[in-house]
């Protein structure tokens, strides 16, 4: 059976025809972006693609070609006795290595003279990557969006997950950038993934959604962390009706000592995050901030941090950058219980309906 091809424009619609995604990239290419859903069966390893580049470069194209040619025949082998034998006839699988060259093709070669119906992205990740990059902005632009505002700690990331919970539309961009966005918002143990894959998580999620209904997201910065908002979405999202949550001061310290409990914990780790603020808020407030959170008071320099920093710095980013925030819909919450987020979440929820029934 041929080998088929799919350019990859016409992939970023079609992936859903597929029973397997497969890159036969390396664990280290895969791991950096991967197409939504692809599993890695590499055709040469991390170690196996340096020692042929190697090869190539040093001894001669036509000695690494055979050196690569045994690596992969062996690799595929064991690929197919792990994932392939119990596969039915009907099985179609979409395979991409980094330009759909030799890694890809030998793959593909092997499970069509086998008799599977398989197809090849184009010009593999490096042109998936680039339609995805075009068509993320129209995707972008085509969805309604509610922003929800709210200053530092007033409980914007709960209210999505109690949103979400009661089956609203919720893109969350802090969970799929592995950030709190802010400068105290990196997560010990996760690191953040890279720019590529975070537009390509953001695209997936995009895809998911009905255009028809409102799709929830918090107000965020051009960056979380290390990754950028696509622009496009930025740019939506800034000019689309807004939600101003609001709760009280002593709410707000007791839900960011909840949320950011690693602090708690270790507060010399909180002591080093504080540090990045100093050019900000001068050595002198720095140092106080650090020396009270050593003697224990951490709830204070908390309190503090928001009235002095994190406040003052909301209240600009608004102003500045969401034009529907003065009309916001105004939503106070009792406290940061989830009956209450619930509470509130219903009262959005169908506030909205008229809205996304009309368009």
């Amino acid at each position: 059976m041929p080998v088929h091809t799919l350019s990859a424009e016409l992939a970023i619609g079609r992936l859903a025809e597929f029973h397997t995604v497969i890159d036969a990239r390396t664990e280290d290419e895969h791991a950096l972006d991967h197409v939504p859903g692809a599993v890695n069966w590499p055709t040469l390893n991390n170690a196996e693609r340096i020692v042929i580049g190697t090869m190539y470069k040093q001894v001669n194209p036509f000695e690494a070609r055979k050196r690569g040619a045994a690596l992969s025949a062996r690799n595929i082998a064991a690929h197919i006795e792990r994932d392939v034998l119990d596969k039915p006839r009907d099985w179609k699988p979409l395979v991409y290595c980094w330009r759909g060259g030799n890694r890809s093709g030998a793959l593909a070669t092997i499970l069509s003279a086998i008799g599977f119906h398989v197809t090849l992205i184009e010009g593999g990740y490096k042109a998936w990557r680039a339609a995805l990059v075009a068509a993320l902005p129209a995707l972008a632009q085509s969805l309604h969006y509610r922003v929800v505002c709210g200053p530092t700690g007033s409980g914007k990331t709960r209210l999505l997950h109690a949103l979400a919970s009661q089956g609203a539309q919720v893109l969350d961009l802090e969970a799929l950038a592995s950030h709190r966005s802010s400068v105290l918002g990196h997560i010990p143990g996760q690191p953040q993934p890279s720019q590529k894959r975070f537009d390509s998580l953001v695209w997936n999620a995009l895809r998911g959604f009905d255009p028809a209904r409102v799709v929830y997201v918090e107000s965020e910065s051009k960056k979380v962390g290390n990754v950028r908002v696509p622009d496009a979405l930025m740019e939506k999202m800034r000019a689309s009706p807004c939600i101003d949550l609001r709760l009280r001061d002593e709410e707000r310290v007791a839900l960011l000592l909840e949320d950011y409990a690693f602090f708690v914990a270790d507060p010399s780790a909180f002591c080093e995050r504080l540090r990045a603020l100093t050019e900000l808020r001068g050595k002198e407030t720095v140092t106080g901030w650090i020396g009270k959170v050593q003697s224990g008071q951490t709830p204070d320099v908390v309190l503090e941090l928001l009235r002095q920093h994190y406040d003052p710095t909301y209240s600009q980013s608004m102003a500045r950058n969401f034009s529907e925030f003065p009309r916001a819909l105004p939503c106070e919450l009792a406290n940061r219980s989830a009956q209450a987020l619930g509470e509130v979440a219903r009262d959005i929820i169908a506030s909205e309906t008229p809205a996304v029934a009309h368009g």
